[in-house]
């Protein structure tokens, strides 16, 4: 069942949920991504891909606001967002997973997702002293809402299992959960796929289908398994060497021979 929140997010104003122009990352004289331009229209699935070192995670913190770029503009549903703390860009409607699982061991399945609502939790003296009045509403409405993703992504058989013993397959889908509880407009996926075989790929696939369908997010998936892309992105960027190759409709650009020198080319030439 779709939820308030996401009736009100498929259908928003005009414009797309994230422009990038002219992105430009150095580390002191290595220069990690250059010229890099694309946006994101609401309610799509645009997918990012390219060999590893390509640049793929520097435009990812980039946008995330953990390493603003040397040069070039962000903007978040028309807001420059060029240098905002990650903090605050997570206020502003984006969340996202990490290519290495970030999940908290030694806690459950369901302490891990409420994490993801820390952005509207207000923690301090007076929520504390008037709990009863204040907190205790907030923290009812924050556990509607874990509950309502643990649902949506089939996690209820587990929700009360340390997190460390689970299959790589349901972590990855554990922190996807994480990242939706936060309610974004914006979703980053980094390799949500990756370690998975075939079964477990097509669940995440569905999942992120179903996310896009369901809770109206738009989405950013940066990913290595083309099939997927392919599959299910609505467009996709190619980098090399922290350059843009090729982009467009993913079915054109996996038939870039930029695109194909950079895969099998690089890998076995």
């Amino acid at each position: 069942m779709t939820s308030s929140h996401s009736l009100q997010n498929l259908h928003p104003a005009a414009g797309p949920v994230l422009e990038c122009r002219g992105i430009e990352r150095r580390f002191g004289g290595i220069v990690a991504v250059t010229g890099v331009d694309f946006s994101i229209s609401r309610g799509e699935i645009f997918g990012l891909v390219g060999p590893n070192g390509s640049g793929k995670t520097t435009v990812t913190n980039a946008i995330t606001g953990f390493y603003p770029p040397n040069k070039g503009s962000i903007h978040l549903d028309g807001k420059d967002i060029t240098g905002t703390s990650p903090h605050r860009v997570a206020k502003l409607g984006v969340a996202r997973t990490f290519q290495n699982l970030a999940l908290f061991n030694g806690m459950s399945v369901l302490e891990n997702i409420l994490l993801g609502r820390h952005i509207y939790m207000k923690p301090g003296v007076l929520p504390t002293a008037l709990y009863w009045w204040i907190a205790q509403p907030e923290e009812i409405r924050n556990r509607e809402i874990v509950e309502e993703v643990i649902e949506f992504l089939q996690l209820e058989s587990i929700r009360n299992e340390l997190v460390d013993g689970i299959p790589i397959g349901l972590k990855k889908r554990v922190e996807l959960a994480r990242a939706l509880v936060a309610e974004p407009r914006l979703l980053i996926l980094d390799e949500p796929m990756a370690g998975m075989n075939q079964e477990e790929k097509g669940y995440m696939a569905r999942f992120i289908l179903d996310a896009r369908a369901e809770r109206g997010v738009s989405v950013l998936l940066i990913e290595h398994h083309m099939d997927v892309i392919t599959g299910i992105c609505d467009r996709m960027l190619a980098l090399n060497y922290g350059e843009m190759i090729a982009s467009g409709v993913p079915k054109e650009v996996v038939k870039d021979p930029r695109v194909v020198e950079a895969y099998i080319g690089g890998a076995h030439g």
